[in-house]
């Protein structure tokens, strides 16, 4: 639908809708989480942390899509914050200090349920209103448009 000079109106492509829901649900649960000293990026890495012993960072960064100087960035921010360690492979030691392992310390791993929680409240705060089916067709079509692209990258922004 374009207007009198063949010029489609910027709210006339979903592009933009998605944008403006995506932009209000990231920054409030940005703003739940910087309440807890965390950072979307790092949650994102705690999350996956939780369901592992103990990563390497190449590991995680080809998992998360990001590049591993962001996890070694955002690994030295949790490193510090002391939610997560950082140290050599136990299998490989004694013998190999090269390869580097990340897991989630004890404060990391009870902090990530109720950083979960957050985001569930979030969610809910954004699309409780929405009948499941509505929620289904919508997860489905966006799930759709990343397989079909063949997206990767875990959204941190």
């Amino acid at each position: 639908m374009t207007d009198g000079n063949g010029v489609t109106p910027l709210d006339g492509h979903l592009g933009y809708w998605l944008r403006f829901v995506s932009n209000q649900v990231s920054h409030a649960f940005a703003t739940k989480l910087a309440a807890r000293g965390v950072t979307v990026a790092e949650w994102v890495v705690l999350r996956e942390l939780f369901e592992r012993d103990a990563v390497a960072p190449s590991a995680l960064a080809e998992r998360l899509g990001m590049t591993r100087g962001a996890i070694s960035k955002l690994a030295d921010r949790l490193a510090t914050k002391e939610l997560i360690t950082q140290g050599p492979d136990p299998a490989r030691l004694p013998h190999d200090r090269r390869y580097q392992t990340l897991a989630l310390t004890l404060d990391g791993r009870a902090l990530v349920p109720e950083l979960s929680a957050l985001a569930d409240r979030n969610d809910a705060e954004f699309f409780g209103h929405l009948d499941p089916g509505e929620r289904v067709v919508i997860e489905e079509a966006m799930k759709g448009i990343v397989r079909r692209l063949g997206l990767r990258s875990v959204p941190v922004e």
